[in-house]
């Protein structure tokens, strides 16, 4: 071996390739521009943001779209009970302009009604009971007052129009008429 070879085995390792020594190029790769991480940031916030508001978008969309199949739905069946009281009503007027018994026509209706009554039943539909009972402003609406010593003031006496629930749910206030003490002369 001679000076020179030796020379160079002394010496000590590059610095550039050991990373002992800083390097102006790897301190930019360790620690990036905090401009460019903000905007960074805001950017992945932001695509995330959108498509939050696109798939609520989407989701209230379909929602509503599942509501009003519902609602339609359940007009169907509805309908589909109600139609064969339809189909008897018609056959109820095409026999009344044929028989000379009215008794027969009434009592065709009556079958009728108690048709309408059994599906409405089946639908969840109640008829308010009224008459004889105190008024309850939550289910009637007091159209008319009568002077009265017959039933204790407040009390139902007429129902001009029945009231109905559907399950708990008011549907339609009954109309009536509630008693009231007779005027004092």
């Amino acid at each position: 071996m001679n000076d020179h070879d030796a020379h160079e085995e002394t010496e000590p390792p590059d610095t550039e390739s050991s990373g002992d020594a800083p390097d102006q190029s790897g301190e930019a790769a360790e620690s990036p521009d905090p401009m460019a991480q903000l905007t960074a940031e805001r950017d992945r916030l932001k695509d995330q943001l959108l498509r939050t508001a696109a798939d609520y978008d989407n989701f209230r969309k379909r929602t509503k779209r599942e509501l009003e199949d519902a609602r339609r739905r359940g007009q169907e069946e509805t309908i589909r009970e109600i139609l064969p009281v339809l189909d008897n009503l018609e056959r109820a007027l095409d026999a009344a302009a044929h028989a000379p018994d009215v008794g027969a026509v009434a009592e065709g209706v009556r079958m009728v009604l108690k048709g309408f009554e059994d599906v409405a039943q089946r639908l969840g539909l109640r008829r308010l009971e009224a008459i004889g009972n105190p008024f309850d402003p939550n289910e009637h609406d007091a159209i008319q007052q009568q002077e009265t010593e017959e039933h204790p003031p407040g009390t139902v006496v007429a129902e001009v129009v029945p009231g109905y629930r559907l399950g708990e749910r008011l549907l339609r206030p009954a109309l009536v008429v509630v008693a009231r003490p007779p005027a004092k002369d």
